[in-house]
């Protein structure tokens, strides 16, 4: 349960203003409410209609169980990582994807702290642990990339572990490449407000609240820090054969029809039926740090 004694309201800078925000008040300021869906120059007006998103959705998850079939019969492995900004919307993407797999074969994978023992490891050993065998799938919410963001930021590893990192990845990916693992690499992002609107409700819905972590609130103050971790990680792990998925995700719903959209036009599987798939929105989803700019 997260701690919520105390006075925690602290001064944002939005864009060329002071903000007061006190995620423990129980009214959420004008100038959060007003502006999330918007934040982030995100390209629409509206939340995507509920009846239209489950209608589709549906279609989509009907194609998912499809590919889950000829990666049983093909021996295949699949792989996607999903980071983000915190609450982007990372779990509830991954679940749309995985609620009607055979739980067998398909795996949601979310590591917490290491161990002492994973601590004295190769930074990737435990996560190459959980890996997809023949005919798998398995989704990363939230992967080796902590070293990429959440670390230096809030101190948990070195400068020298950081560019280390850094350096590393790239290979290591290659390796993943040349295994022959179909592998998705999605970043999740939300503007400012948005995340604070979430943030706020986590708070206030006592089914929500275990999201809200001591962290989320550490970071408050850390937008800009964040964002330049996360250009210098885009920039620089966007490669060819393992490129990122950039995805718009102030609308969750509109973010959760484009990651399953894209994952099936990428692959060649048995009794695709393409016009259930649909078109990616190219507004919503894009590729590398270009995407963002």
């Amino acid at each position: 349960m997260v701690d919520v004694t105390g006075s925690r309201a602290v001064d944002l800078r939005i864009g060329d203003k002071i903000r007061r925000f006190d995620i423990d008040d129980p009214k959420l300021p004008d100038w959060v409410e007003d502006n999330a869906l918007g934040s982030g120059r995100y390209p629409y007006d509206d939340k995507m209609d509920e009846d239209k998103y489950e209608k589709q959705l549906e279609k989509l998850q009907i194609e998912l169980v499809k590919v889950q079939f000829w990666l049983k019969s093909t021996g295949k492995r699949l792989m996607a990582l999903f980071e983000g900004r915190d609450a982007a919307g990372k779990g509830g993407t991954i679940f749309s994807i995985h609620a009607y797999l055979n739980p067998r074969s398909a795996r949601v994978v979310a590591l917490s702290k290491p161990t002492e023992t994973e601590a004295g490891q190769w930074y990737f050993q435990r996560y190459i642990a959980h890996f997809p065998t023949s005919g798998e799938i398995v989704l990363f919410d939230r992967s080796w990339y902590n070293r990429a963001g959440v670390e230096p930021v809030m101190g948990f590893c070195t400068p020298e572990q950081y560019k280390d990192f850094m350096k590393a990845v790239p290979r290591f990916e290659d390796t993943i490449f040349d295994e022959g693992i179909i592998f998705f690499k999605f970043y999740l992002d939300i503007g400012r407000e948005m995340q604070l609107k979430r943030f706020h409700e986590r708070r206030h819905d006592p089914l929500k609240i275990w999201k809200l972590s001591p962290m989320d609130i550490a970071a408050l103050n850390k937008w800009d820090d964040y964002t330049e971790k996360r250009d210098a990680m885009l920039e620089k792990t966007h490669e060819k054969e393992t490129p990122w998925t950039i995805v718009r995700a102030n609308d969750k719903r509109r973010a959760r029809i484009n990651v399953i959209r894209h994952m099936l036009q990428s692959l060649d599987y048995d009794g695709k039926d393409k016009s259930a798939i649909d078109e990616v929105d190219d507004k919503i989803l894009g590729f590398g740090p270009k995407f963002l700019k």
